[in-house]
């Protein structure tokens, strides 16, 4: 399946997000932070703020990196995200909603008062709603 995008770059303020992240949490590597943010938002019931985002950090990934063995389910789940707010699942749709959601986890991530070790980032990834 064809990716959203080829290369993912975040803004500086990510980063900074991203790092206190990796302080909380002891995840080394940028990738799996963002694919636990990307997930965060897109299981988040409204859609993201329509923003510009400025990727002026030095955090660059391929998309490669990002997904892994993912790859095509996080695709997948992107297109029924886009399918379910009402856009189209074109490549710039995608694209754009992909830095979108992207952003948007990382900001929730961080900004959770729960998530000072890896064992509260479990228990976030295993809480259903009702």
């Amino acid at each position: 399946m064809e990716p959203p995008i080829d290369r993912i770059r975040i803004s500086q303020n990510a980063r900074e997000q991203l790092l206190k992240l990796k302080r909380a949490t002891h995840i080394e590597n940028w990738n799996v932070l963002c694919r636990w943010a990307l997930c965060k938002s897109l299981a988040e019931p409204t859609p993201p703020s329509i923003i510009n985002i400025v990727t002026d950090s030095n955090v660059e990934m391929t998309w490669q990196v990002f997904a892994g063995n993912l790859s095509d389910i996080l695709i997948v789940a992107l297109k029924q995200r886009c399918h379910n707010d009402g856009l189209d699942t074109d490549k710039e749709t995608l694209a754009t909603q992909f830095r979108l959601h992207l952003n948007r986890g990382i900001g929730y991530l961080s900004g959770d008062p729960n998530l000072k070790k890896i064992e509260n980032l479990i228990l976030l990834a295993s809480h259903v709603e009702d």
